[in-house]
């Protein structure tokens, strides 16, 4: 079994990537979604750990043994999710089909005047929310991630789109100037987007319920929702069917309160708030979460991870311990 996914090397390399995307943006995306059922064969026979995290995981979604066929699917619906990032990049929605739950949320939130945290989870295609922001110029989308993780991947991906790494908040940056670049693009009037499921090393992280038993979730998210003050909103970009994604914004929290007394409690709360929405969205569509590692086996605490006294408002100092 993997135990971290930092851990895992990235599959496939720039040149697999470069091939499979030339096929797909030349010869049309029908040939090149035939070519990930050899493509996703491959990935079942050598890549163990990523195999075996997924039987555990349906494992613990459905209550019983994941049939072969099942972890091929998830897999399967993982390559799908890979093709459709290139697609959306290079074309935008042409070919595709949106429906959007929960827009009128999102636009009622910002025209309070300040920013929103939009955060997600490693679940369907996140890349469906960019199609957004081209499809609405007058939104400022900033994306928080690790450009270090996937190197062939990003590569593919700004070379499609030169604009994209412009709109990337790396977090491989120091973590003062992470939270910093977080605080002022939320007093711009900014959404920005970050997946909240998935821990870095060595990251904080506090064990709250999920699929039957404690999971490690990540606490920087909320507490740097906390030092920022900003409403935040839940985000899903799932595939239903060939080319018909469904974009559901919900609401979570207009703001996240961590008193200093009984902050622990709180933000057990927050975390188990979040886990069971999730939960619940992965019993609808169980094979669009993309953990391919020990999702449950207990992180290393560290004593702090992402430092927020630059980003406080008020100038009181916060951390992430």
């Amino acid at each position: 079994m993997s135990n971290t996914w930092q851990g895992r090397r990235e599959g496939g390399g720039y040149i697999a990537l470069w091939l499979i995307r030339g096929i797909g943006l030349r010869m049309g995306r029908p040939l090149a979604r035939a070519l990930l059922y050899p493509i996703t064969l491959y990935f079942f026979l050598r890549r163990g750990p990523e195999r075996r995290a997924s039987q555990a995981y349906l494992r613990r979604l459905w209550g019983r043994p994941a049939r072969q066929r099942e972890v091929l699917q998830h897999i399967y619906v993982f390559a799908s999710s890979i093709l459709d990032r290139a697609f959306l990049l290079h074309r935008g929605e042409r070919g595709y089909h949106f429906e959007v739950e929960g827009l009128d949320l999102l636009e009622q939130t910002l025209a309070q005047g300040r920013g929103v945290l939009l955060y997600g989870a490693h679940l369907g295609s996140f890349e469906a929310l960019r199609t957004l922001a081209a499809r609405h110029p007058d939104l400022q989308l900033r994306v928080v991630m690790d450009r270090t993780q996937t190197p062939a991947m990003n590569a593919l991906l700004e070379e499609l789109d030169p604009q994209l790494a412009k709109n990337v908040i790396d977090v491989g940056a120091d973590r003062y100037t992470v939270a910093l670049a977080v605080s002022e693009a939320v007093q711009e009037g900014a959404i920005v987007a970050l997946l909240a499921d998935r821990a870095r090393h060595h990251e904080t992280t506090r064990s709250v319920p999920f699929l039957g038993d404690p999971a490690p979730f990540p606490v920087s998210p909320w507490r740097l929702a906390a030092a920022v003050r900003a409403p935040v909103l839940l985000c899903f970009a799932i595939e239903r069917g060939n080319r018909n994604y469904l974009l559901r914004f919900e609401s979570f929290a207009e703001r996240i309160e961590l008193p200093r007394t009984r902050g622990d409690a709180t933000l057990d709360s927050v975390l188990m708030a979040y886990a069971a929405r999730l939960e619940a969205l992965l019993r609808e569509y169980p094979y669009h979460w993309f953990n391919f590692y020990d999702f449950w086996k207990p992180h290393v605490q560290a004593t702090g991870d992402l430092g927020l006294a630059a980003a406080e408002p008020t100038g009181e100092r916060g951390h992430l311990a």
